[in-house]
């Protein structure tokens, strides 16, 4: 279910690439013209602009929890069974090009390097945790890391601007998380050395439910989420993960379902994290954070989502706008995660944004939409 159909000209217009690059949104204006305002006249106001996811038809019913939007026409999205797929006309038909041999495999991430390029990671303990490599659009892949120990367990990958370096991050390994890097786009692997990564926590781990528990930016910035120990983490690196930092996030943990599961900065300062317990039916309070000094800090949403949240995106050219969704739904902030607006009912596990605005949401039963 959604609400696009009950969009104005105005809402479309607030959207568009242009409007956006000028920090123009609600009320015509700019994002913070409406300061002055009461809070329900904010909401109000939001309310009445609120974007649409439109469903495409996959012809899956895999689980897609790993997203790479390259544009408005071309998207890779990946899942269970081993699915990875494919389309280049916004969604109107898809190929699967999923690796020969990987049906018993967890695809839960997947990062699109150029037009015909991608890296797609498995998860799970000891060898099922694997990446695999595609130059040409899909039609061939090739592995180039298998995990072989049996106490690591791989979550998400993620790379640099550029494409050439990029990282993995598996679950503690001897009391640590561990990091995997490479530095020609995907080709090999090695484990980097733990000494500059802090201590985890009873219990710790990084959630692999939309690709987004590693995020980066620019060349040498990362940043990694943890849940399932005593609190929920955000561990920041400014040199490719060979050091690293960590700040509690303020979202609630303290149990293996509960944490931070996605985290998106729009550059090396600001940042927003989100998750709750993801377990159906528990309660997710203060499942929303955001960070404006590069994940040193972090300050709970004003009005966070109402349920557990498994992936966030900015969207670009925009300095306060940003996506959120989860298997009850999908929000919105115009304010820069200070507070979320529910726009649909749809389940979503991963979002992903382009530049040219081309943004799109994954997730069960084949569940592919672009937003509208």
């Amino acid at each position: 279910m959604t609400l696009r159909g009950t969009l104005s000209r105005t809402a479309v217009a607030c959207l568009s690439a242009a409007t956006l690059a000028a920090g123009l949104c609600l009320a015509g204006g700019p994002a913070h013209a409406d300061t002055d305002r009461k809070p329900e006249a904010r909401d109000l106001l939001a309310a009445a602009r609120l974007p649409g996811w439109d469903l495409k038809d996959t012809g899956s019913k895999a689980r897609l929890r790993g997203l790479s939007a390259v544009s408005r026409d071309v998207a890779w999205t990946s899942g269970s069974g081993g699915t990875v797929l494919r389309t280049t006309d916004g969604g109107r038909s898809w190929r699967d090009v999923s690796p020969p041999g990987t049906e018993e495999l967890e695809f839960r991430d997947i990062e699109a390097l150029g037009g015909r390029s991608a890296v797609v990671l498995s998860i799970g303990p000891g060898e099922d945790s694997r990446i695999y490599r595609t130059d040409d659009a899909g039609a061939t892949w090739t592995e180039t890391f298998r995990n072989d120990h049996p106490g690591a367990f791989y979550d998400c990958v993620t790379f640099f601007a550029g494409g050439r370096n990029g990282l993995a991050l598996s679950d503690p390994v001897d009391g640590r998380f561990r990091i995997l890097s490479t530095s020609d786009a995907g080709r090999s692997w090695q484990v980097l050395p733990d000494g500059g990564m802090p201590p985890a926590q009873q219990g710790d781990a990084a959630f692999a439910a939309s690709g987004q528990c590693l995020v980066s930016t620019g060349r040498s910035d990362a940043w990694f989420a943890t849940g399932g120990g005593a609190t929920a983490r955000v561990l920041h690196s400014a040199d490719r993960g060979r050091t690293w930092t960590e700040a509690e996030s303020g979202i609630p943990a303290g149990d293996p379902a509960r944490g931070v599961f996605a985290l998106a900065f729009r550059d090396a300062r600001h940042g927003l994290a989100v998750g709750g317990d993801f377990q159906p039916g528990n309660p997710s309070p203060d499942a929303a954070a955001r960070t404006g000094d590069g994940g040193a800090s972090w300050t709970g949403a004003r009005k966070p989502p109402p349920e557990y949240r498994s992936g966030v995106t900015w969207l670009p050219h925009s300095r306060t706008i940003a996506l959120a969704v989860g298997p009850t739904g999908s929000d919105v902030t115009f304010d820069a995660g200070r507070t979320w607006h529910g726009f649909d009912s749809g389940s979503y596990d991963t979002v992903d944004c382009t530049a040219a605005l081309g943004c799109w949401a994954a997730g069960e039963q084949g569940r592919v939409a672009r937003l509208e």
